[in-house]
């Protein structure tokens, strides 16, 4: 199916609201998608639904209007606390862009109240502002929603209210899962009516996905929106006009390239990703001086009261760069992005294809390109089979200035600067050892002297990756780091008073300790791999048919090995141990 036109709103098999109609002519939402109109009869008819678009198809009006349809359609009239529709999504800008839209559709049904839930803001806020206005609507981001049932100490009874629901939207399903927020949905679903029409969005299908579709859906009708001219064992995951494409650039180079062409595109609205939040802020701010005339706003999952307001002011921009983490990867609808920027390509492959699509969106034509480093290429064949997401390759023409002297400058010119490009090189490196794809992005392939040089490092900071390897390529600056000041007093002031402190502290002894070294950030294990790791020694011993005798002995060799180690006993001696103990367990 064309992703663009699936037929006037009139030719629906059920009919819409003239009221409806009226909101989506002012809106110049002419004709429907085609996810619009698959789920809109369905969802009208009271079918669950659990529908797979590509990004960008136009999902949020596909349960905007059932929804609004299905409350008017109502036999008893909700009241001022009867919650009717709850639709749940990963983000807050993703909520506040839905909240939006919603409020295009309920302008002419005042009877109608809806309510964001969302972080960010004081919960209090919203618990006097539900208790006082109401809310028929709830569109929420899950940790909030689940704070807001457990605040009937505050005043307000969520549960109560959510027993009049008719409809419960999951938007971006499969993020809600990858975003760790599995038990808040378990409990949001624990507080739900089972009679609802229930309706689940995603780009993508998982396990995890069907999973939830089992839990929450009830025999839902499966959608599944295709590109035109696409074969379905081959279905393209990225709009049909949306333009891919990659460029191959050294590590020193990469950045020189990124702030050429963004000074081409400088009349145009661009979003340029990285993998991390220091990233964002060191090159946020690197950009904000490169290219000039420019308005450059960055976002990144770390913000927590800023981002509502970056994220409207932006959206509200004929022109400008946003630069950002994968906060804006998913759902996210700017209007007129003419390119996506991938200079650090993301951590997995389908965040990929959701960050290629904030561009082409219904319909509309769209750019995205990937800076990637020459033993990167592969990278190239695997999106295409993995992702069914083929890339053109580009070749950067135009004038590529050395820019990277004046990031050095800014950093000496500035504590803060140095800090963050210092912090920028660390996270990179500890994000790029987990990459995904192991097999392509290998951390030990990597060339730090060169890597080092693209972030225009002064010099290379102390981290265990790094521990007993020689850079003679790196041109450490001469310029002893310790002096760079910070441009702000106050925090200058507070490092000279910290610095003194240490000083004399150095100045009196103290024993001294003996330190574990350091294991490499990049390799450090998380806690849920640690955790895997534990259950899987239990289940082990639980299974094991070591017997109690066998296991003894083995705990007293471990024992005597560890005192022959530390010096405690002699390597006889441990002869010794090791023969009497085993003559001693099989007396």
């Amino acid at each position: 199916m064309d992703n663009t036109t699936e037929g006037r709103w009139d030719s629906l098999p059920v009919k819409l609201n003239d009221a409806i109609l009226q909101t989506l002519d002012e809106l110049k939402f002419t004709h429907m998608t085609p996810v619009q109109a698959a789920c809109i009869p369905l969802f009208m008819s009271n079918k669950d639904v659990a529908a797979e678009a590509v990004t960008g198809s136009g999902k949020t009006l596909a349960f905007v209007i059932p929804i609004v349809e299905l409350l008017l359609k109502r036999e008893e009239k909700l009241k001022k606390m009867q919650v009717g529709a709850l639709v749940v999504t990963p983000t807050r800008e993703l909520a506040l862009q839905i909240s939006e839209v919603m409020e295009h559709f309920i302008q002419k049904f005042p009877q109608f109240t809806q309510i964001l839930l969302i972080g960010g803001t004081n919960p209090i806020d919203d618990v006097e502002k539900f208790k006082d206005q109401g809310a028929n609507i709830v569109i929420a981001t899950p940790g909030r929603l689940e704070d807001m049932f457990r605040r009937k100490a505050d005043g307000l009874d969520l549960a109560g209210s959510v027993r009049s629901l008719d409809v419960l939207v999951l938007d971006e399903a499969d993020r809600l899962l990858d975003m760790g927020f599995e038990t808040s949905l378990n409990t949001i679903l624990g507080y739900l009516p089972k009679q609802r029409r229930t309706g689940l969005f995603s780009a993508t299908q998982t396990q995890e996905l069907e999973k939830l579709v089992r839990a929450g859906l009830r025999n839902p009708v499966r959608i599944t929106v295709k590109e035109k001219g696409v074969a379905a064992s081959a279905s393209q995951k990225t709009p049909s006009r949306l333009a891919n494409y990659y460029t191959i650039c050294r590590s020193e180079d990469k950045f020189n390239n990124l702030v050429a062409f963004l000074r081409q595109h400088k009349h145009e609205k661009n979003l340029v990703f990285f993998s991390t939040c220091a990233c964002v802020e060191y090159y946020g701010r690197a950009l904000e001086t490169l290219v000039k005339k420019v308005t450059v706003h960055c976002i990144h999952g770390k913000m927590k009261n800023k981002r509502n307001k970056i994220f409207a002011d932006f959206r509200a921009l004929k022109s400008g760069i946003l630069v950002c983490t994968d906060v804006m990867a998913r759902g996210i609808d700017i209007p007129d992005v003419n390119w996506v920027l991938q200079y650090d390509p993301p951590s997995s492959a389908s965040a990929f294809v959701h960050r290629c699509g904030r561009t082409a969106r219904i319909g509309n034509q769209g750019n995205a390109l990937v800076f990637l480093l020459p033993m990167e290429e592969s990278y190239v064949k695997f999106l295409s089979i993995n992702q069914k997401c083929p890339l053109q390759k580009m070749l950067l023409t135009g004038d590529v200035v050395d820019v990277l002297p004046k990031v050095k400058a800014m950093a000496l010119a500035d504590r803060a600067m140095f800090d963050r490009g210092m912090r920028a090189f660390v996270s990179f490196v500890q994000a790029y050892a987990k990459h995904e794809c192991s097999l392509i992005f290998r951390i030990k392939d990597v060339d730090f002297a060169a890597l080092a040089r693209g972030f225009a490092l002064l010099r290379l900071p102390k981290m265990p990756e790094l521990r007993g390897k020689h850079f003679p390529d790196f041109p450490a600056t001469t310029v002893d780091t310790e002096t760079i000041r910070y441009k702000d007093k106050h925090r200058e002031k507070q490092r000279q008073k910290m610095l003194t402190e240490l000083r004399e502290k150095d100045d009196t002894p103290f024993p001294k300790k003996s330190f574990i070294k350091n294991k490499a950030w990049s390799k450090q294990k998380t806690r849920k791999e640690r955790k895997k790791k534990r259950t899987a020694k239990r289940k082990h011993n639980e299974g094991s048919d070591v017997d109690d005798e066998d296991m003894t002995e083995l705990l007293n060799d471990t024992r005597i090995l560890k005192k022959l180690k530390k010096g405690q006993i002699s390597e006889e001696d441990f002869e010794k141990q090791i023969t009497s103990t085993s003559c001693w367990l099989s007396g």
